[in-house]
């Protein structure tokens, strides 16, 4: 039996869903982005547009159990989340719609977006090698690969192989590599670790610089926000590392998205579309490389931030990141036969 504070809640939140989806100069926006730095993203749409942005942020499996638990009377018309086996989570969820977009499909490269319409890419990150400079000669890890090498033994910080990045990267990997090689570089990797997987991604670059393993992999910009940080500790980790972009000479280095779709019963659908549109503008873009570290998606979009001029232009994998979700299952077996936790 449900208590009584459960059940005021449950009116409560229904009555505000339901003042929400009458209202049609409104998108409703599920994200689980948490970085400060969107506000402007919001602001530049209704400043555009006139339309306002409802929010609710949680972390995505919060916001998923939200939107399966309201069902079709969910206020939500935009869900906005990080990497692109999380959208195929919540496409296989049956959460989204598609949607027809010249100005998407001529903006957003085929290759960052669901080939059906269903979600978009607008920001891109780079999942980069990371070492420490005085232990590694720059040259000695080109590829992901080359983490597999038994002379890495004991120098290599990874993160739990429960992480989407890494199972974003695997799904990558087995395409790539087929499974049976995609198997025996994890089980490499897994045989070269310092520790056990432990920690985010800026706690394996301060690892790194800590001088507890060598080498790492990180989304750049997890290594861009240390070096312009305005904490002179946290840049002081930044400058002991170097960075490589991995499989210059194959494939290309591993990329994914921040990515969004309109939901299948968004009471403000076309809202909904114009601000997955105003994403793809060339505001939206610098928005997101001058806040938080990340490449625009936009051919031609230029930033001012100097880590990513820094950084330089590379070879990224053409590889459709929707195929990173369809691998996923298979990815998490492979590294549990492996016993990476």
């Amino acid at each position: 039996m449900l208590d009584i504070t459960t059940i005021l809640s449950i009116v409560i939140s229904f009555f505000a869903s339901t003042a929400l989806a009458q209202d049609n100069r409104v998108v409703n926006l599920y994200s689980s982005r948490h970085y400060q730095t969107d506000e402007a993203l919001y602001q530049g749409f209704t400043r555009q547009t006139g339309i306002r942005v409802n929010r609710i942020e949680a972390g995505e499996d919060a916001l998923m159990e939200r939107i399966r638990n309201e069902g079709a009377r969910s206020p939500a018309d935009v869900l906005i989340t990080v990497d692109a086996g999380r959208l195929w989570r919540a496409e296989q969820l049956g959460f989204f719609q598609p949607v027809r977009s010249a100005l998407l499909d001529s903006r957003i490269p085929a290759s960052l977006r669901e080939p059906g319409g269903l979600w978009f890419g607008f920001s891109m990150r780079a999942r980069l090698i990371a070492y420490h400079k005085d232990k590694v000669k720059p040259g000695e890890l080109a590829t992901y690969e080359s983490l597999a090498d038994p002379r890495w033994k004991g120098r290599v910080c990874m993160r739990s192989s429960t992480n989407i990045y890494n199972l974003s990267l695997m799904g990558a990997m087995i395409d790539h590599l087929g499974e049976r090689k995609a198997q025996a570089w994890a089980q490499g990797v897994r045989d070269n670790l310092a520790r056990e997987p432990k920690g985010g991604d800026t706690d394996q670059l301060k690892s790194v610089a800590a001088g507890e393993c060598d080498v790492t992999i990180s989304n750049q910009y997890y290594y861009a926000r240390l070096l312009r940080s305005a904490k002179p500790e946290e840049r002081a980790v930044g400058e002991k590392l170097g960075v490589v972009f991995p499989n210059q000479a194959s494939w290309g280095t591993h990329v994914n998205i921040s990515g969004a779709g309109v939901m299948k019963n968004a009471p403000n659908r076309e809202a909904a579309v114009r601000f997955l549109e105003y994403l793809a503008s060339d505001e939206a873009q610098r928005y997101f490389a001058e806040g938080n570290n990340e490449w625009p998606v936009v051919a031609g979009v230029k930033t001012d931030n100097p880590v990513l001029k820094g950084l330089g232009e590379f070879k990224r994998d053409q590889l459709n990141v929707a195929v990173l979700g369809r691998n996923q299952p298979e990815s998490q077996k492979l590294y549990d036969r492996v016993a990476w936790k």
